[in-house]
């Protein structure tokens, strides 16, 4: 059976001058988060974009499909610090989210440095995430092994 979760946005005025609302409905975390195109295209100034929201999300997915591959393999981690870097660029074909940079820094004892590197590129692939972006969004990985 699906998961489903909901989030609602609200807007008012033209893209430019206008603001919106967001709320997360299911887990009622985010509650009326300001969003405008300023905040997309320029800088944040306390607001949000759909680019920082999708960041987060793939950041979170990340780091738990990795926390498996590692437990896979044998290594579970102990932690795992994800960030992610969603870039919003116009292109001849409008405004889009080019790039995703996915950069992990993880302290998983007893691992080497070629597996941890394994279990980065699996869970860069295997992530709900990474899938929805296939074929849209470039995704570049940046994995380090803490000492």
């Amino acid at each position: 059976m699906a998961t489903t979760r909901t989030a609602r946005a609200v807007w008012e005025g033209d893209l430019f001058q206008g603001s919106g609302r967001i709320w997360t409905e299911s887990s009622e975390v985010l509650v009326g988060i300001p969003v405008t195109w300023a905040s997309r295209a320029e800088e944040p100034q306390g607001r949000t974009s759909p680019e920082e929201l999708l960041a987060a999300a793939h950041a979170a997915c990340f780091s738990m499909a990795l926390s498996n591959e590692l437990a896979k393999a044998g290594r579970p981690a102990e932690r795992l610090d994800v960030r992610a870097t969603a870039s919003f660029d116009k292109t001849d074909g409008g405004w889009r989210v080019t790039t995703m940079r996915l950069e992990v820094n993880g302290r998983v004892p007893g691992a080497d440095e070629a597996g941890f590197q394994r279990s980065a590129e699996a869970a860069s692939v295997g992530c709900p995430i990474s899938r929805a972006l296939e074929g849209n969004v470039r995704i570049e990985l940046s994995a380090k092994l803490e000492g």
